[in-house]
C-alpha cells in the first residue's frame, strides 16, 4: 500500500481510503517494572514462557527486543544532558505488527514479561516518511 492510498484523520493518524485494505500496522510494547527471573527454575520457566510466545507470534514479532538497563540519559531540546529518565523507567520492548490495535493487545496480554509483574504499554506507531511523501503528492 503506498503513501497515495491514505488520508489523513486524527491529527497524524493514516487511514485506508475508502475500499483499500489497511496493511498492518507497526506497535511498540514497552515494558516498565517486573524482575528478572530468580534461580534457574525460575528462569527456565520464564524463557520458556518467551520461547513459546515468540513462536506463536513469530510472523507479527519485527523486533523481539530486550531488556533494558537502568543506565539512561535525557537530552533536552537545548542539549542539556541529564541523568535518569524524564518519566518512567522502560524495562525493555519488543516491536510487533497487527491488523489492528485489539489485536496488538491481545498479543501483549499474553506476553511472558507478565510473569515478572512488569507492565505493558502498547504503542501504535506511523510511517512518517510515508506521510512526507503523501504531503508532497
Amino acid at each position: 500500500m503506498g503513501p497515495d492510498q491514505f488520508r489523513f484523520r486524527e491529527s497524524t493518524r493514516l487511514v485506508p481510503v475508502e475500499g483499500q485494505a489497511m496493511a498492518e500496522t507497526t506497535f511498540l510494547l514497552l515494558y516498565t517494572g517486573g524482575k528478572m527471573p530468580e534461580g534457574p527454575e525460575e528462569t527456565k520457566q520464564v524463557m520458556g514462557a518467551w520461547d513459546s510466545w515468540m513462536g506463536k507470534y513469530q510472523k507479527a514479532i519485527v523486533d523481539a527486543g530486550n531488556p533494558t538497563t537502568p543506565m539512561a540519559k535525557t537530552v533536552s531540546p537545548d542539549g542539556k544532558v541529564t541523568d535518569g529518565v524524564s518519566g518512567t523507567h522502560i524495562s525493555g520492548y519488543t516491536v510487533i505488527k497487527a491488523g489492528s490495535f485489539d489485536e496488538a493487545v491481545e498479543m501483549a496480554k499474553s506476553c511472558p514479561v507478565l510473569l515478572g509483574g512488569a507492565k505493558v504499554a502498547v504503542y501504535e506507531t506511523f510511517d512518517v516518511m510515508a506521510m512526507a511523501q503523501a504531503g508532497q503528492n
